[in-house]
């Protein structure tokens, strides 16, 4: 698996001090770099849900409990058994959660079952199957590192003719 989730805080530790440094030498090379930070997240999340619609093993978890995080998105807690019989309880991998979910209070939803796929190699690593959210926001942020990217090249060669006659042309 491209990451671990134990060394993603040292990973965004480590590109949020360069992040800064850099920003004090050029901001376009920033960002060059958020660009390059959504897409390989969004390559390595359709990786992760690719390997595991393919391999993962289907079980049946219950939701405990909802997460909200500081913004009142939440994400739901699960408990599942995997087929040698460990039990695991935590948060889907990859989740994705809209606005709308600030309102919801999903307490309906507590000790209903719900159909995951786990991680044979990794079985703490799970999705909700039918969530089709998750690939949505990734396509999204493969656009948004991909637009980050193609305007720093075009800043940084100097073509920023080209870029105001792109822009030009995409309005309407």
């Amino acid at each position: 698996m491209l990451f671990n989730k134990k060394y993603v805080p040292i990973f965004f530790a480590i590109f949020f001090i360069l992040f800064v440094a850099i920003s004090f030498y050029n901001i376009l090379i920033c960002l060059l770099l958020l660009g390059f930070l959504f897409l390989i997240y969004s390559i390595a999340g359709f990786i992760f849900l690719d390997n595991i619609h393919k391999n993962g093993i289907e079980s049946i978890g219950k939701i405990v409990s909802y997460k909200s995080d500081e913004e009142g998105h939440k994400t739901p807690t699960i408990e599942y058994q995997t087929t040698d019989g460990k039990n695991f309880r935590g948060e889907p991998f990859i989740h994705a959660s809209s606005d709308l979910d600030k309102l919801e209070a999903y307490q309906q939803n507590i000790n209903t079952k719900i159909a995951i796929l786990y991680s044979a190699k990794s079985p703490e690593n799970f999705v909700i199957k039918e969530r089709k959210s998750n690939s949505v926001i990734l396509i999204l942020f493969i656009f948004i590192g991909l637009a980050l990217i193609g305007y720093s090249v075009i800043s940084l060669i100097g073509k920023n003719d080209l870029y105001q006659k792109i822009i030009s042309a995409l309005r309407f």
